[in-house]
């Protein structure tokens, strides 16, 4: 096989990924803008930090206010703003803050004593 019919079937195995992995990430980032860009009062989400929280004001044009805890509000950057929660993810998150979820590790600490038996 001639070297020249195999270079340009390389460059194209090699730039289509690329090619195929920049648009998904494209599509990805404008998904992610719009929901920044649609936040309203009232809907609950999750920041980059992992912080959970209720937005009280989306009025801003670069920032939101949360509310993390009852009577404590802070204000984001709307690009910090990771995902909103849905109801599905609500209960699930509640199962397990409430010790409901069956399949959740165990946390308990491994004995340091020794069996000599």
């Amino acid at each position: 096989m001639d070297i020249s019919l195999f270079l340009p079937l390389l460059f194209l195995v090699l730039l289509v990924p690329l090619f195929l992995q920049a648009r998904k990430q494209r599509k990805q980032m404008t998904e992610m803008q719009t929901m920044q860009n649609s936040l309203t009062e009232g809907d609950v989400v999750i920041t980059i930090a992992g912080v959970r929280g209720t937005v009280v004001d989306a009025s801003y044009e670069e920032t939101v206010d949360l509310e993390i805890a009852d009577g404590v509000v802070t204000t984001w950057l709307r690009g910090a703003i990771r995902q909103k929660v849905t109801e599905e993810h609500a209960e699930t998150h509640e199962a397990e803050t409430t010790g409901e979820a069956s399949d959740a590790p165990s946390l308990e600490k491994p004995s340091l004593e020794k069996n000599d038996n």
